[in-house]
């Protein structure tokens, strides 16, 4: 009996470089088909059971109107990240905002960014191991294919074992693609691009990872859990495994509207190369 998969995207919040517009609807395919409409389009060629997107104020309503509570006759459910603005100035990051999602989440699950086009034979790697294995699972991808060419970048970089499990995640600041070398890094370092498939079990481990944060920086305004670096820490405290798979899909990605045009070319070229 096949286990039913959640497909869970984090699309709370707006990029400030995005001039107000909700990056998630740029258009990058024929007939105003959006990033967001992309991204799934390439996700649900495997058979998942749900859909959740995890809004926050700005999109809650937005995606509600977009999808109601159904894509392509597959259920879709909300999940509301929030924070309190008198204390803070941002959300939680990334592991508040699959917690938010807790009460929604009944299976194992895939959760990825909003503002990344994953294609579907990386989601069709994680949905398999997810069907296959009670253990959790990533995608690598190689450093100098996801970084840019001018200006600099942040990436999870992987320590990985002989047998393919992580060690370790690690985040390295102002990555650019000349000078590398400068700090110790490697191209051919394998990266994350914050794809992962989990266990539910890991999601009642990041809550109360989340919780802990919560008391222990009641004070700060705007320090954030991110979860790559609270897998590493689970991992290293071997309370959950991670099996890393390559993948030879191409990663593309929205960062200011003037990438709107230059994805939809990049994508029409790998669509008619395929």
């Amino acid at each position: 009996m096949n286990k039913k998969i959640s497909l869970v995207y984090m699309v709370a919040w707006m990029s400030s470089r995005f001039g107000g517009k909700i990056k998630q609807f740029a258009k990058v395919w024929p007939n105003d088909t959006t990033l967001i409409e992309y991204s799934m389009h390439q996700a649900l060629k495997s058979d998942f059971s749900k859909i959740i997107f995890i809004v926050g104020k700005m999109t809650e309503t937005p995606f509600k109107q977009k999808f109601g509570n159904s894509y392509q006759s597959i259920p879709v459910e909300y999940a509301l990240q929030t924070f309190d603005e008198t204390h803070r100035d941002r959300p939680r990051g990334t592991v508040d905002a699959i917690c938010s999602a807790k009460n929604l989440i009944d299976w194992p699950f895939i959760v990825c960014n909003w503002d990344d086009i994953y294609w579907s034979n990386s989601f069709q790697i994680l949905f398999n191991h997810l069907q296959n294995h009670d253990n959790s699972a990533s995608i690598w991808y190689i450093l100098e294919d996801v970084i840019p060419q001018k200006g600099s970048t942040n990436r999870w970089i992987f320590k990985v074992n002989q047998s393919n499990y992580v060690q370790e995640i690690n985040e390295i600041l102002w990555i650019q693609k000349d000078s590398l070398d400068k700090i110790w890094l490697n191209p051919k370092d394998l990266c994350s691009m914050n794809i992962f498939g989990l266990q539910k079990n890991d999601l009642d481990n990041l809550n109360q990872i989340l919780l802990n944060f919560k008391q222990n920086h009641q004070q700060d305004r705007v320090v954030e859990c991110y979860l790559p670096v609270e897998l590493s820490n689970l991992i290293k405290s071997s309370i959950i495994q991670i099996q890393l798979y390559p993948t030879s899909d191409q990663r593309l990605w929205i960062t200011n509207p003037d990438d709107e045009g230059i994805v939809k070319k990049q994508i029409q070229n790998i669509e008619q190369s395929q």
